[in-house]
């Protein structure tokens, strides 16, 4: 029966690493030979001209999604935490309405609130004064995946901290701490399954946008994705730079989960049993 389900697992994994295959034997190949009727032989001439012209074409789109994916996770994440901290420990009238409130944010689609955050981020052009900030600049774009993070981030905040003690809390308080002292001295120290959850999620989200940064961003500020989109030729399609170009664009999100996946089935799971 072992054996059964070993060679399952490597059937599945075989499988799931087919495209992988396929784009690094591509983006090896000099565009003679990177045609969809070769896509499964080896090149038989290994170049890294493909490589360096993806570089090349990339770069400014991948500085644009780092100064586009770090504060923007980072944001979401601070914001989620406390808001999911207040939801679970500091109980008010209205709570679970509020809650409520937040998660309708999550089902509310990007094409539905579209044209009403453009005109937004352009009175808020016009109400500092700096055209082109927040309608074309990344602090816009930064701002649109915040607030739609928001909802997500409560949600895993709030469902990790219902796992924590209200003993803890409860100890916090009769030893003179406030809101933000228990907060920072006690809950934020043991956040780490939880924080790890949601920058994965973010960073991923952050960094594979195409359809804000298409309506949203200006093309100086286009991250990678956008980037990648127009690596094409006018007379023929060059596969061997667009596959190097989507494994540069895709190695990012594969070394946060590198760094941060065994945190992340511990944190999403944690609070599935209760709260």
């Amino acid at each position: 029966m072992r054996a059964v389900r070993f060679i399952l697992l490597l059937a599945f994994v075989l499988i799931f690493l087919i495209p992988v295959y396929v784009l690094l034997a591509t983006s090896f190949k000099p565009l003679t030979e990177a045609d969809p009727s070769q896509a499964w032989n080896l090149p038989q001439t290994w170049t890294f001209e493909a490589w360096g012209v993806a570089w090349e074409k990339l770069r400014p789109g991948i500085w644009n999604s780092i100064l586009l994916a770090v504060p923007g996770s980072i944001l979401a994440c601070a914001l989620g935490s406390m808001n999911g901290y207040v939801l679970s420990k500091w109980r008010f009238p209205g709570a679970d309405v509020l809650f409520t409130l937040f998660l309708f944010g999550m089902f509310i689609p990007y094409q539905g609130v579209m044209i009403p955050l453009v005109q937004l981020l352009i009175n808020l052009d016009e109400a500092v004064g700096a055209s082109g900030f927040f309608y074309g600049g990344l602090p816009g774009l930064i701002l649109a995946h915040v607030v739609y993070g928001i909802p997500i981030c409560t949600l895993i905040f709030r469902n990790y901290y219902v796992t924590i003690p209200t003993e803890l809390i409860e100890a916090s308080r009769v030893d003179g701490a406030g809101m933000l002292r228990t907060y920072w001295s006690v809950v934020l120290p043991v956040s780490g399954p939880a924080i790890a959850v949601v920058i994965i999620w973010q960073f991923t989200s952050l960094w594979n946008d195409f359809l804000f940064a298409v309506f949203l961003a200006s093309p100086q500020n286009w991250p990678t994705t956008v980037m990648l989109n127009n690596i094409a030729g006018a007379q023929a399609t060059p596969y061997s730079q667009q596959m190097a170009a989507a494994i540069l664009s895709s190695i990012p999100t594969m070394l946060i989960y590198v760094f941060l996946g065994r945190f992340f089935m511990r944190g999403l799971m944690a609070g599935a049993l209760k709260g």
